[in-house]
């Protein structure tokens, strides 16, 4: 049974339960009035008689709404697409939807003598900034060579490799995001931006607007040790 329907059905049972008690202070009466509080007995029958009828057609009412509500799923379907939304938000369904493809690599330059590679190779900041540029152009999903970016996701350096989510990605790396495709490459492409002084170094780095990217969802643990939700009025 369906939240909504059970609310209902609820209400239904505590005003049948009523009825119950109302009938039977009413048969009561019937059989046990004294002559001497005719007149008072008679006016109480008259209002538990009109209270009754009052809550039979309240609980036709409520059943009315009751048949109503299993017929079209309305209270069903709702809480569904609000959870399909909450999951969407939080990156556990994949999506799909406009936006762009970034491919990034190292410089395919040869070393001179002396020179530091490590100006040459991807390295976990240069991820974090063309990230932080999609969201702030509008990227409502996003993904690095398969792994979907969680709110508490995280890109980090670990010896010579980038692990997000915990997974070791290399080069090249795919980032995906769905959004508007022209607002997102405009924020990566933007003069002295991020693809500008990856390029001005010499690593590899273009973006595509795409009519439909797929962005899977994140597959690993979702675990909450120290926070947890506050309901209104705590």
């Amino acid at each position: 049974m369906k939240r909504g329907q059970l609310y209902v059905a609820i209400v239904l049972l505590v005003l049948g339960m009523m009825l119950a008690v109302q009938f039977r202070t009413t048969k009561d009466i019937q059989q046990n009035a004294p002559i001497s509080r005719a007149q008072e007995l008679t006016a109480r029958l008259k209002d538990v008689t009109e209270e009754r009828d009052s809550l039979l057609i309240e609980v036709s009412d409520l059943r009315k709404k009751l048949e109503q509500t299993g017929r079209k799923g309305g209270a069903g379907k709702a809480i569904s697409d609000e959870l399909d939304k909450a999951r969407m938000v939080a990156g556990l369904t994949p999506v799909e939807g406009p936006g762009v493809e970034v491919v990034l690599n190292d410089s395919p330059k040869k070393l001179e003598p002396g020179e530091d590679p490590n100006l040459y190779i991807l390295h976990e900041e240069d991820l974090l900034k063309v990230v932080n540029e999609l969201r702030a152009g509008g990227a409502e999903a996003i993904s690095i060579n398969g792994q979907r970016l969680l709110a508490n996701s995280e890109i980090r350096c670990a010896g010579t490799t980038i692990l997000v989510n915990t997974k070791k990605i290399v080069p090249p790396i795919t980032i995906l995001a769905t959004g508007d495709p022209k607002a997102l490459q405009s924020s990566l492409e933007i003069k002295g931006g991020i693809l500008e002084t990856l390029r001005f170094w010499g690593l590899q780095a273009d973006v595509q607007q795409k009519q439909k990217v797929e962005i899977p969802a994140y597959d690993g643990p979702v675990v909450f040790q120290y926070s947890k939700s506050v309901k209104e009025g705590d």
